[in-house]
């Protein structure tokens, strides 16, 4: 089951950053959950210049057992239920297959129900 990665934003006040995980069929809940959460009134998608700032991966290949331990780490539930994830690698032509419990492993990560919403 194929994960992404997402870093969000908030696009107004303190500049704040999330990287959230959710399953490749499902769309961020960026409007409600991640906003509430981040406790922004506006929030977006990382630009590709603060995803490497950030993370120091390229998009396509971030995967949230490698950002370094003050970004949070969000992750759907549902991504939790799955018996095995795919993650990105670190770079864009590597992915990773693990058990979704891994991901709890990370420094600041944390399940939030309804991060994502199912298409």
């Amino acid at each position: 089951v194929y994960k992404r990665q997402i870093l969000v934003r908030a696009r107004t006040g303190e500049r704040k950053y999330a990287l959230c995980v959710l399953l490749a069929t499902d769309r961020l809940d960026g409007n409600h959950t991640v906003r509430k959460k981040l406790g922004a009134r506006k929030v977006s998608f990382a630009t590709a210049d603060e995803t490497r700032e950030m993370t120091g991966m390229e998009i396509g290949g971030v995967t949230p057992i490698a950002v370094p331990s003050g970004l949070p780490i969000w992750i759907d539930d549902v991504v939790m239920q799955r018996d095995y994830v795919v993650l990105g690698g670190g770079n864009r032509e590597s992915k990773l297959k693990v058990d979704p419990k891994v991901l709890l492993l990370q420094n600041n990560a944390e399940v939030v129900p309804g991060l994502a919403r199912r298409r």
